[in-house]
């Protein structure tokens, strides 16, 4: 069975960094197209970044040039490096992959559990 763990998330001050990690366990052949998405309290869900099997990113406006998203296929694991973090980037990240296990011909979509992000001094 597949699954996506979340970690890296905590506090962090308006100005500081954090990285995002998004491990995928279970018999893991290729992590195809993925994203993450953020929701702070009492907002809807987000899409924040995403990324092809092919390389193209795209970005939502608010964190274009600050946040990026990549992979590490060695590790199967899906990050996303926040930099210049602001108080409004508060919220709850959830990473969601496209996956293909060992032996299988097309990916099945996955999401992971979420994470707490807080940026405050």
């Amino acid at each position: 069975q597949v699954q996506l763990v979340e970690s890296g998330g905590g506090l962090v001050q308006p100005g500081g960094s954090l990285r995002l990690s998004c491990a995928a366990s279970g018999s893991i052949g290729t992590i195809d197209n993925m994203a993450w998405y953020r929701q702070a309290p009492g907002k809807q869900r987000e899409l924040v970044a995403s990324r092809t099997s092919g390389g193209i990113t795209d970005y939502v406006g608010s964190v274009k040039d600050r946040f990026r998203i990549s992979r590490d296929n060695g590790k199967n694991t899906i990050y996303l490096q926040m930099n210049s973090l602001k108080p409004e980037d508060t919220a709850v990240y959830y990473c969601n992959a496209q996956i293909k296990q060992v032996g299988d011909t097309y990916p099945d979509n996955y999401w992971g559990q979420g994470t707490q992000v807080t940026v405050s001094s």
